[in-house]
């Protein structure tokens, strides 16, 4: 089967639900306006990468991506109900331990991607309320590296009612060179701070606009 038609995750019940009350809050008592929401369009296997800032930044990053399901990651203290963990394994959401080398997490992430999946990662692992993507965990760029799925960086803004706040889509991040020199530490640490430069670059283009927000 090639990229092109790999189906991707079927969307679930809880996860139309979610759009459906996304669709309404977006539009209305926290609108969000996006910029260049084309760039989630292109060919799967697809990483969307975003800063965390608030638990809404899951719905914020992966509204504008229509006719799919984004599979996330999420901290497995997020699942300590078991009807919560039951709506979030119902939903697609990959459960990661952020405290210690989760290698099943890491396998459930790559199953995603060769299935043709859109994975979302939050590099930052908690939220984070000052700086954007300055201290990440290791987890995405050997995701990334491993995979060779494009990697689409957000920046999420910081919801407010009744006030529009501005959501970037970046361009793709280059990840090809860094693969050529093989898949180790040197190479992940320099992915990492690469997509720190990337997002510094997105966040002077924004300007104002973002730190408005």
């Amino acid at each position: 089967m090639s990229e092109e038609k790999k189906p991707g995750r079927r969307r679930s019940f809880w996860y139309e639900v979610a759009r459906v009350l996304a669709t309404v809050a977006l539009n209305t008592v926290l609108p969000v306006r996006y910029h260049h929401a084309e760039r989630l369009a292109g060919k799967m296997p697809m990483i969307v990468i975003g800063n965390h800032q608030s638990w809404l930044d899951p719905v914020v990053m992966g509204f504008p991506i229509k006719k799919r399901q984004v599979t996330f990651m999420g901290k497995k203290e997020l699942a300590a109900n078991g009807l919560i963990r039951g709506i979030l394994k119902e939903a697609g959401v990959i459960l990661v331990d952020r405290h210690n080398t989760d290698m099943e997490a890491m396998r459930a992430c790559m199953k995603a991607l060769r299935g043709g999946e859109i994975l979302g990662i939050f590099p930052e692992g908690t939220r984070h309320h000052e700086g954007v993507m300055q201290e990440m965990e290791t987890g995405v760029a050997m995701i990334a590296l491993r995979s060779g799925a494009p990697v689409i960086p957000v920046l999420v803004p910081k919801l407010r009612w009744f006030h529009v706040v501005d959501c970037y889509v970046g361009e793709e991040i280059p990840t090809a060179d860094l693969r050529e020199q093989g898949i180790n530490t040197q190479t992940c640490q320099a992915l990492m701070e690469r997509i720190t430069a990337w997002y510094a670059a997105m966040l002077e283009k924004a300007g104002t606009k973002f730190a408005e927000s």
